[in-house]
């Protein structure tokens, strides 16, 4: 019987995971590009494989050959998703097969009924004023059956929702479907009301809140049907199989959480991008704050939307500044600590008048760690090179890099002293400082200390909007987007520990939570305030944010980028080693850096190669990681090097690697 062979990408971690693999005739009149297989790999197992096209059998050892072993009829990959998959395995130095298969949802024989939300059609009652429908004009006018790619740069409360409605209506008026990524899941429930309420679709969320039989439902659902529908979801749902489909919409374009840090390091922002060039559909990107690479590249084009002003008049709030160097040693003020005496007087006046509050601190915990008022010692995690943090409603102190625990200490371990101090603050110190200062208000923490589930998360939402909680103290969870209509005070606190981190996006990342965050404040029209408690008040940054300096934040930072060379000036590839032994991912890092210069001191003259140096936390699990730094100019010589190093690199097996192109993070 005559056999026909195939290139299968295979579901493991080599370098080149595609393998050679045969079928026979009856077989192979089923198999096509995409097809989802089981194959042979080494003695005893089976492993997932995806089929990427037919080969000739010249050349082959045909003894070595394996059959394919079976074909899934539960899934395929579309022709537009294997040439999706192919570029971010190249672009992202990751192997295909693994890459196929950290993205498809978990098989299941029998899924449950799919959920999803019906929307009602509700006439729209928002009229576009003349910046919004400027924009969707604009964009609509650049054709919404080709590819083109749209930055909307609106100053917070400026009304990019009303735009996406307004050109997701367009889309689903030509029967097609649309893409909605957002940053993060706590973001899911406001869309969706909205979307829900004004589109005639169905509407399908998905998000790490779903269960796996939905997940793949969904899956097989948009394989098989091409009616029209919304598809709302974070990072990972830019890899639906979505037919038909005829926009895609990234909203808070700047956001970390689409970048992905484990496995394939991808950003999903612009996994957008190239799936709709690939697709020949729009991309929209919108934020009040873009990363400066999306500025930069947008900027002075006419795909350049900017926003100035808020809807409905309403104002950009007044931005204050505490500075709180020396409030230590006021005494009327310690009881008062980590908030000054303007903060509770502001907060007191906004109560009085019904109105709600928000604060934000970007870090969990009662304190950062615990210190002997004796001797000094501190308590540190035995796995990771970090302090422990200090959870005094559990009493424990927690890792939050491996999640080492302890029950709270009575004494010193080394002196044996009783007096343990606890140092620095967190969501849980700010809470219970305002709770004993507002016995009788309703304060709640809105950090993932606190809301551990989805429920969670919309209910703590729900009692905020309707006006059932006073006073809401969170982390970044609760700068992302959200549109409340009674806070017109907003308190930040600890903002300095980010602006002295040893990366060229510290004073980005700070601009960026700094605004998003006070954008929360005066959305409906009221005058807001926005209280920033700072040791750092000469800051740049801080000037920026007090004169809603629409732009010259970027004129700044990238004269500043220039000097550094980094990005957008260059791009960047860290390229990070692991292990257990300390010595030995030094030298080892040490000698493949200069292997690395020495390669491209011969033929890739316009890549640098800086380091190796230790991570930002050297040791986490007991495992060390040290990290080489690959920039260049020349897109085409950076990633040739990298592919020239992983071709001809076998790293020991004590040793693992992790490449990171395009990082956001210096780990």
């Amino acid at each position: 019987m005559e056999k026909h062979f195939f290139l299968v990408a295979v579901n493991t971690p080599f370098n080149s995971s595609m393998l050679t693999y045969s079928a026979t005739e009856e077989m192979s009149s089923v198999i096509k590009k995409g097809s989802l297989v089981k194959v042979p790999l080494g003695k005893n197992r089976l492993a997932d494989g995806c089929v990427w096209g037919k080969t000739s059998g010249d050349n082959l050892d045909l003894k070595k050959i394996k059959d394919i072993h079976s074909i899934s009829e539960e899934l395929f990959i579309l022709k537009e998703e294997c040439d999706l998959f192919q570029w971010m395995s190249s672009y992202y130095h990751y192997p295909l097969g693994q890459l196929i298969f950290d993205v498809l949802p978990t098989f299941l024989k029998r899924p449950r009924k799919l959920n999803f939300d019906q929307g009602q059609g509700v006439t729209s009652p928002f009229v576009l004023n003349e910046d919004q429908k400027e924009v969707v004009d604009k964009i609509a006018a650049a054709g919404l059956d080709k590819f083109s790619k749209s930055l909307v740069h609106g100053v917070t409360g400026a009304g990019k929702t009303i735009i996406y409605l307004e050109l997701i209506k367009k889309i689903i008026h030509e029967k097609k479907s649309v893409l909605f990524l957002l940053p993060e899941i706590n973001l899911t429930p406001q869309f969706l009301k909205t979307f829900q309420t004004y589109l005639d679709v169905p509407i399908y969320s998905y998000n790490s809140a779903i269960s796996n039989s939905d997940k793949f439902g969904l899956w097989k659902l948009l394989q098989e049907d091409s009616s029209p529908k919304l598809i709302l979801g974070v990072r990972s749902s830019i890899f639906l199989p979505i037919k038909n489909l005829g926009l895609v919409i990234v909203d808070e374009e700047h956001d970390q959480s689409f970048k992905q840090d484990d496995r394939c390091t991808y950003n999903a922002r612009d996994i957008a991008i190239k799936r709709a060039s690939l697709l020949k559909i729009p991309v929209i990107l919108g934020s009040a704050t873009p990363m400066v690479e999306t500025y930069k590249a947008f900027v002075g084009t006419t795909h350049y939307f900017p926003m100035q002003k808020r809807a409905q008049e309403a104002k950009l709030p007044d931005v204050e500044l505490v500075d709180m160097r020396g409030r230590g040693r006021i005494e009327s003020e310690k009881h008062l600590w980590p908030y000054s005496s303007e903060s509770i007087f502001k907060i007191k006046k906004a109560l009085e008048k019904g109105e709600q509050v928000l604060v934000f601190i970007n870090r969990l915990g009662y304190a950062s760690y615990l210190q002997c008022n004796s001797c000094g010692h501190q308590f540190s995690c035995p796995n990771c090179s970090t302090n422990l943090k200090f959870f005094k409603k559990r009493s424990e102190l927690v890792c939050q890099t491996c999640e080492f625990k302890m029950p709270q200490p009575e004494m010193c371990p080394e002196c044996m002293n009783i007096q343990l101090t606890p140092k620095g603050f967190g969501t849980e110190k700010a809470h219970d400082t305002l709770q004993g200062l507002f016995p009788d208000k309703i304060i709640e923490r809105f950090d993932r200390d606190e809301i551990k589930t989805f429920t969670k998360l919309e209910d703590t939402l729900n009692l905020f909007h309707d006006k059932k909680i006073d006073i809401l103290v969170g982390t970044q969870m609760l700068s992302k987007g959200h549109n409340f209509e009674n806070v017109n005070l907003v308190i930040i606190l600890g903002i300095d520990s980010q602006l002295n981190f040893p990366d060229f996006r510290s004073n980005e990342r700070v601009y960026q939570t700094l605004t998003q965050v006070s954008g929360r404040a005066g959305r409906f029209g009221k005058k807001a305030e926005v209280l920033v408690h700072t040791l750092a008040p000469e800051n740049k940054i801080f000037s920026y944010l007090k004169n809603h300096s629409f732009d010259d934040f970027y004129k700044d930072e990238i004269p500043m980028r220039e000097m550094c060379s980094s990005p957008p000036m260059k791009k960047l590839i860290l390229i990070y080693f692991n292990g257990k032994d300390q010595g030995q991912v030094i030298k080892e890092s040490s000698e493949q850096a200069q292997r690395l210069r020495d390669t491209a001191e011969a033929h890739f003259a316009k890549v640098d190669i800086l380091g190796p140096r230790p991570s930002m936390i050297e040791k986490k699990v007991n495992k060390f990681t040290w990290s080489l730094m690959i920039r260049s100019e020349d897109v085409n010589q950076l990633h040739n090097l990298v592919n020239s190093f992983e071709k001809n690199y076998r790293p020991p097996h004590t040793i693992s690697l992790k490449i990171d192109v395009d990082p956001y993070y210096f780990d």
